[in-house]
């Protein structure tokens, strides 16, 4: 499949739009994000492997005032994919409340669904040492 400049443009607003909705609390539109049965893989962060967008809502409000103030996206890379699904790297960065910075990298599946790109998987890997691969 060969992504148009509007696919990825698209693609890379799905990226950004998670953070602005995660940061003001806007679980009632994660929909706009995820696929109906995506798979949000947070094992590498202790927190297990949560499946559907009920599951997501659940545990940043579980969260509470430990969820991030801010998740900040770059470097995404949007891969040309067989089969329709895409795959997107990008990094991360949360800030916390107390000014702590954590750095992650997203591996994404995206998937074109009526509505629109969607997330269909996450992938969270934390970067804790220099030049990890």
């Amino acid at each position: 499949m060969t992504l148009t400049r509007d696919d990825r443009a698209a693609i890379a607003d799905l990226i950004a739009l998670h953070g602005h909705l995660v940061d003001s609390g806007q679980f009632d539109r994660l929909d706009e994000l995820f696929t109906v049965d995506v798979v949000y893989d947070l094992e590498a962060l202790g927190y297990g492997r949560l499946t559907g967008i009920d599951a997501i809502r659940d545990a940043a409000v579980a969260l509470g005032d430990k969820n991030p103030v801010g998740h900040h996206v770059t470097n995404v890379l949007i891969t040309d994919a067989n089969g329709g699904d895409v795959e997107v790297s990008s990094k991360g960065f949360g800030v916390q409340a107390d000014g702590s910075v954590g750095s992650v990298v997203y591996e994404d599946v995206v998937r074109r669904e009526p509505q629109g790109w969607r997330i269909a998987s996450r992938k969270v890997l934390p970067r804790r040492t220099p030049l990890q691969r």
